[in-house]
């Protein structure tokens, strides 16, 4: 209710700034008056018939001395002129404000008189709903910082390993950060030999670069995932798409591991099978897209449940 009425006590000051404008205007009228009086005294001091030559002179000199100032203040005349046009509109648009505000002070009023009417009619508990407003503001905060600090490690993680990337491993390479989570999708042809799950050589260098960026964000967890297409396939040890997907995930995660030093204890692996398509398996494009494995790196899950276990309680 204080800070409605100081709002109000600030608005009528405002309707000084129209009186101002009045007083510019005055002033204007006066200068017009002057110039006019200017050429009656030239014609006065050039009839002077008893001057002698000398005196004669000094007067063409002050003829002309005040024939420059006549010539300047004329100029000054417009200006003032333009000038006193634009303070019209000043004074047109003044006037509009001030009735704005004096609209804008009725209604402030009015809505002071409500507010003071349901206050008196009403028995809230301001106090608690502040403390409630409070708590939940705080966290909010609590997450957008958790938010903003995941968002910003995994922009930097992947703009990190883009960068590392030669121009030939980027075609091959799909870096997204979805909700907070980076995914790097590597294409089957450059991790396996053919219709195998065996790591081939062209990968090593690829996966060294990654294991990399794994090992310097401690803080996070990584899953390596396998994803096939629907093609059937039944060799020795690889029953189906299901072994394949898995085995491909599980060599990934012991290279990293045995080749590139990863903490084998922030690592998973997981085979989705032909059950998790990004394109249409009835083209071969689409195939292609669908035989991936995908690196999957995620701030560690208990941060966020510590996030979560201080969350205000709600009262209803």
């Amino acid at each position: 209710m204080l800070l409605i009425r100081q709002i109000i006590r600030n608005l009528r000051p405002e309707s000084m700034m129209i009186h101002d404008v009045l007083s510019n205007n005055s002033n204007i009228r006066n200068m017009k008056k002057v110039m006019i009086c200017l050429p009656l005294l030239f014609g006065a001091l050039l009839c002077t018939g008893c001057a002698s030559k000398k005196k004669l002179a000094e007067m063409q000199t002050k003829y002309r001395e005040l024939n420059a100032t006549y010539q300047d203040t004329k100029l000054q005349l417009a200006k003032c002129e333009a000038n006193s046009q634009s303070l019209d509109e000043r004074l047109a648009e003044a006037k509009k404000a001030n009735t704005e505000m004096k609209k804008a002070y009725e209604a402030l009023q009015s809505s002071l008189d409500k507010s003071l009417q349901q206050n008196s009619q009403g028995n809230v508990n301001i106090s608690k709903l502040v403390d409630e407003i409070n708590a939940s503001n705080k966290f909010i905060k609590q997450l957008v910082e958790a938010k903003d600090k995941s968002d910003s490690l995994n922009m930097v993680l992947t703009n990190n390993l883009t960068r590392s990337l030669s121009r030939e491993e980027r075609n091959e390479v799909d870096i997204q950060v979805l909700k907070g989570v980076v995914y790097i999708s590597l294409a089957d042809n450059m991790l396996y030999k053919s219709g195998s799950y065996e790591i081939s050589d062209r990968a090593g260098q690829t996966l060294s670069k990654i294991a990399k960026i794994i090992t310097d964000y401690k803080d996070y967890d990584v899953l390596v995932e396998g994803n096939t297409d629907n093609v059937p396939i039944s060799r020795t040890n690889i029953r189906n798409n299901w072994d394949l997907s898995a085995l491909r995930a599980s060599s990934v995660v012991q290279a990293l591991q045995n080749t590139y030093g990863v903490d084998p204890k922030r690592l998973s692996a997981a085979g989705r099978g032909e059950y998790n398509p990004i394109a249409d398996n009835n083209t071969e494009l689409g195939k292609q897209r669908n035989r991936r494995t995908q690196i999957i790196i995620t701030p560690k899950l208990d941060q966020f449940m510590d996030l979560i276990d201080k969350a205000p309680e709600t009262t209803e």
